[in-house]
């Protein structure tokens, strides 16, 4: 009798991203914007990329200017992929 072997598939690791939100307006989602900074591969000139993710907050508990970190998720609707992991730091009003 052939030995079974084991192949199953461990989960992938998720990605975690810390950004800034710039728009709560929607109902249970919001977008944050993620800026990163990289070398510039030609003129090696450190420049920040941006880019926008939209995350669900499924109680709507952020505001414009609060600091977040989203979790990458399975596809929720058409844009969003990510879902608010937790408020690191409130928007000052």
């Amino acid at each position: 009798m052939a030995e079974a072997t084991s192949t199953a598939v461990q989960p992938r690791k998720r990605q975690r991203r810390v950004g800034e939100v710039v728009s709560a307006k929607m109902d249970k989602t919001i977008v944050v914007k993620v800026t990163r900074r990289i070398q510039h591969p030609l003129y090696k000139r450190v420049v920040q990329m941006r880019k926008k993710f939209y995350a669900h907050d499924e109680h709507n508990q952020c505001r414009e200017g609060d600091w977040v970190r989203i979790e990458e998720t399975r596809p929720l609707s058409k844009l969003k992929r990510w879902r608010l992991v937790e408020v690191l730091e409130k928007a000052r009003a």
